[in-house]
């Protein structure tokens, strides 16, 4: 863990300790993750996304991708067994919007919004339509590959703060689950406080 996580844990642990007496659990360290993790490094997989996996998986019980829209976009793949395969990372809409702004000479900073038009007629709107539809054109360009890699078309289900604007009412999504990494995180501590009798 870095020298600045720390600096954030070791207080919240301590005030954790002070009101209820019990040591914090971290899911990935104390707490052991609900799927395996195929990934050539799993301990450097996050696991953030590992439980959006899991629990996706929970309810699908087959294999399955998940798209984590937040500051990040992941588009995360499991198997029929629930294993975690790997997937993609990419800059999320704000990310995008804000690098587009910063790093160029007159674009502007605007608010992603589902393009109205075929074509965008202002740059405000040809902005839209570039972050809008490159992340869509990017999930089903990783999709489609998962999906030969796996032999069928997984369900998709997307997570985080810009899922709903991203993809509501899209073919390709099956589900819109805001409280997906929560639900994780409960299968985690249910699982493993089962495994281990506690």
């Amino acid at each position: 863990m870095g020298a600045a996580l720390n600096l954030l844990i070791e207080p919240l642990e301590h005030a954790v300790m002070q009101v209820t007496g019990e040591k914090v659990q971290w899911v990935g360290k104390e707490i052991d993750l609900p799927i395996k993790i195929l990934t050539d490094e799993p301990q450097q997989t996050g696991v953030d996304r590992v439980l959006n996996i899991a629990a996706a998986y929970e309810q699908m019980e087959k294999a399955c991708v998940v798209v984590d829209a937040g500051t990040a976009v992941t588009i995360d793949c499991c198997n029929d067994q629930g294993d975690f395969l790997g997937g993609a990372i990419a800059p999320g809409v704000s990310l995008q919007l804000q690098a587009l702004h910063e790093r160029t000479a007159k674009l502007p900073l605007v608010q992603l919004a589902v393009p109205k038009e075929p074509f965008g007629k202002t740059t405000e709107a040809a902005i839209q339509q570039g972050v809008y539809h490159g992340i869509r054109g990017m999930v089903k360009e990783l999709v489609e590959n998962y999906a030969t890699e796996l032999g069928n078309w997984p369900d998709i289900i997307a997570t985080g703060g810009d899922a709903a604007v991203l993809f509501e009412n899209w073919e390709l999504i099956h589900a819109i689950a805001p409280d997906l990494t929560l639900y994780g995180i409960a299968l985690a501590y249910t699982n493993h406080h089962i495994k281990h009798g506690t």
